[in-house]
């Protein structure tokens, strides 16, 4: 584990045996991924969100799950994720966890103070607190370390490979 306090950057198949062990006896799931596509690598939680409702679309399911693009507005489709009514929600954003470019950062909410997450509308704090109260659930954040979040640039090789990586796996956990 490396990265900043309160952050276990791991590896895709440790990522994997933590989040199946979080995610046991779970059967709704919302994914939601964050980002703006206009900013290089902070496109990371809507890629890997978009990449994982293509592989879960093919596959019959051990869980409910639906996969919510939230953009950097992602408070406007809190309504959306309320009717949905998860269990846990997964939120994959981009995240300076103090590691590599595309490192993953598995975050629990309560440990999101202080660290920063890609530029949204609203503070993501206030949003998780917000769906933590209303549906009275898990959240976590999956912090893909960025390399660049230049306003133009396209989605670093790093990044990219890790969004991939990150779909692939949560789709077998789904």
């Amino acid at each position: 584990m490396s990265g900043k306090r309160g952050i276990a950057v791991l590896a895709v198949e440790n990522l994997k045996k933590e989040l199946s062990n979080r995610l046991s006896g779970i059967k709704r799931v919302a994914v939601l991924g964050i980002g703006s596509q206009l900013k290089g690598d902070d496109a990371a939680g809507i890629i890997a969100a978009m990449r994982l409702k293509e592989l879960i679309a093919k596959k019959s399911l051990s869980r409910d799950v639906e996969i919510f693009i939230g953009g950097t507005a992602p408070e406007n489709i809190t309504s959306e994720i309320k009717r949905f009514g998860p269990s846990a929600i997964i939120i994959i954003d981009s995240a300076d966890i103090g590691s590599s470019p595309g490192s993953i950062g598995l975050i629990d909410a309560e440990d999101i103070g202080g660290i920063s997450l890609s530029t949204h509308n609203l503070p993501a704090t206030m949003l998780i607190e917000y769906l933590k109260q209303f549906l009275k659930c898990e959240v976590w954040i999956m912090g893909i370390q960025p390399k660049s979040l230049k306003f133009g640039e396209e989605l670093s090789p790093e990044v990219s490979k890790t969004s991939e990586s990150l779909a692939q796996m949560m789709a077998g956990l789904f």
